[in-house]
């Protein structure tokens, strides 16, 4: 597919003396700052977590602040640390072991979500250092 955009002369310039610079074409440079300014794909993180990760694409703001500056549960946390502590020393039942499977999972996935929601923000325009919503995007 190809578009036509209109660039402002000092962003063209750094572009072409990127492609310059590394010998490599404009539109080279292009495609690779298009995707590496975009929030991270999916499609690169495990199949079980995929379908939780792609549904935060659909997420409005608010939302997507309430996943970033959540936590687990402290209770979960512990419970999951003494499982990990007595995984080591062998000492876990075959139903402990079925536990921490799923504490993993659980973790794993918060943390994937976690980080989705924080990149797709930052994307969005939001300062997530400052854990403000002012978005560069909204008119005015």
């Amino acid at each position: 597919m190809q578009i036509t955009l209109d660039l402002p002369e000092n962003l063209y310039q750094r572009l072409i003396h990127t492609a310059e610079a590394t010998q490599q074409s404009l539109e080279t440079i292009l495609l690779r700052t298009i995707q590496q300014g975009s929030p991270p794909n999916w499609q690169d993180i495990p199949p079980e977590f995929q379908t939780d990760i792609a549904a935060l694409d659909r997420l409005n703001d608010e939302d997507l602040w309430t996943i970033a500056r959540s936590h687990l549960d402290e209770t979960d946390l512990e419970r999951y640390d003494d499982l990990l502590d007595r995984n080591s020393s062998g000492t876990l039942t075959p139903n402990e072991q079925l536990e921490l499977q799923h504490q993993r999972q659980t973790a794993e996935r918060f943390m994937l979500s976690k980080a989705q929601a924080i990149v797709i923000l930052r994307w969005r325009g939001h300062n997530i250092m400052e854990g403000t919503s002012k978005n560069r995007f909204a008119n005015g």
